[in-house]
């Protein structure tokens, strides 16, 4: 799988990081993928082979498989565009602006753009929607723990760049996500970012004691 070009910046060699945090920013780049746009055949065929195992991301993964291994493409990008876009908006709005203030393009995506930019990070110029949807913010945080343009960000900085902008919406965006009356491929994607964020939040917590 490749990560969406939402973002630019001077790529650098791949850094190494440790396997549990590869492991993080693998997930946050797959959530990010897979809510960028429609998934087509070969990322539904690939989710599909995926194997969870124990504990609630796991059993999240198992079940996605389960049904990607049910589900066709055309029939994904019909349930993406009526939970997304829809006739003037779809089901949900996945903009951190929303969440946090019931508006869009509000002081959140502002705060967020200054917060890119100190980290060097901006949109690219062929991607026109704001810069606090969802998939773009799981790519950043993947981004920031593998280094992908640069030096890993330290988990301090992980930490600042969750608290400030994934963590006060984020798992609310995705409860709502997995019990969408439209949901049926991207409820365990809901249930799947659910656990992950939970689990995230609970770890940058255990950090600071």
């Amino acid at each position: 799988m490749t990560d969406r070009p939402d973002m630019t910046a001077s790529p650098a060699a791949a850094p190494k990081i440790a396997e549990e945090d590869r492991l993080r920013a693998d997930l946050y780049n797959f959530l990010g993928l897979i809510l960028a746009r429609p998934a087509d055949g070969l990322l539904i065929e690939q989710t599909a082979g995926l194997a969870g195992g124990e504990g609630p991301i796991g059993e999240a993964v198992d079940t996605l498989a389960k049904v990607a291994r049910l589900s066709k493409a055309k029939a994904v990008e019909v349930e993406y565009n009526r939970l997304f876009i829809g006739l003037g908006r779809g089901e949900l709005l996945p903009y951190a602006s929303y969440y946090m203030t019931g508006f869009l393009n509000e002081k959140p995506l502002a705060v967020l753009r200054k917060d890119m930019a100190a980290l060097g990070l901006a949109r690219a110029e062929t991607v026109f929607e704001p810069e606090d949807n969802i998939a773009s913010l799981m790519e950043m945080m993947g981004a920031l723990i593998a280094g992908r343009f640069g030096t890993p960000a330290p988990l301090a900085r992980q930490k600042d760049f969750f608290n400030r902008h994934v963590a006060p919406w984020a798992g609310h965006f995705f409860t709502d996500l997995e019990a969408a009356k439209n949901s049926v491929f991207y409820a365990p994607v809901g249930r799947l970012g659910r656990a992950f964020m939970e689990i995230e939040a609970e770890a940058f917590r255990m950090s600071a004691e």
